[in-house]
């Protein structure tokens, strides 16, 4: 049995595939979670992101026509609210680190910053998919995202049309181990 709030909401967190059509996410919701996002540690405090967050109904149809594709994610083309998560440079620091100990930092980055984003949702009574297959190229156009920037994310937020599920997740004796591997 969890006690803490916060363990509550990481357990009802999940990654919803279908939304409720008839109801928009409210702009305020919206402004929370970016907050969330744009507060994410990140290596070196680069913030190596920039948000193209996709409210307008006709564009969150066709970026999410783009995100879907052989067979995939075709949920997307439903879904009110597309979060574009786009890499920026890292700061020196950051990249100068990153070379020493051959890491891609903005990488580890964006994926915290992502993590927010879907936990706010979730604080905020809203679904969320991360998804990582989509027509980059066709979402760029879409979006004036520059063709030289790296699309890593879309992730889609709208209020889900479905129940919540039981999560599976690995038993924690083989992810889990204090002080050995």
């Amino acid at each position: 049995m969890m006690n803490s709030d916060f363990l509550k909401l990481v357990n009802a967190r999940q990654s919803d595939r279908m939304y409720d059509e008839s109801r928009a996410v409210e702009p305020e919701k919206l402004e929370r979670i970016l907050e969330a996002a744009r507060m994410a540690p990140s290596a070196c405090n680069a913030q190596p992101w920039r948000f193209v967050v996709v409210t307008d109904k006709e564009l969150a149809v066709k970026v999410g026509k783009a995100t879907a594709g052989l067979g995939m994610n075709k949920f997307a083309q439903k879904a009110p609210v597309h979060i574009l998560v786009v890499e920026e440079s890292a700061n020196i620091t950051s990249l100068l680190g990153g070379k020493v100990k051959d890491k891609h930092f903005p990488l580890i980055d964006v994926g915290i910053a992502a993590s927010h984003i879907v936990l706010a949702a979730e604080s905020e009574g809203l679904g969320s998919c991360i998804l990582g297959w989509f027509d980059e190229k066709e979402i760029k156009a879409l979006t004036g995202i520059p063709a030289s920037k790296r699309l890593l994310l879309d992730i889609v937020i709208g209020y889900s049309a479905k129940d919540k599920r039981k999560k599976s997740r690995k038993p924690k004796e083989k992810v889990i181990s204090y002080n050995r591997y």
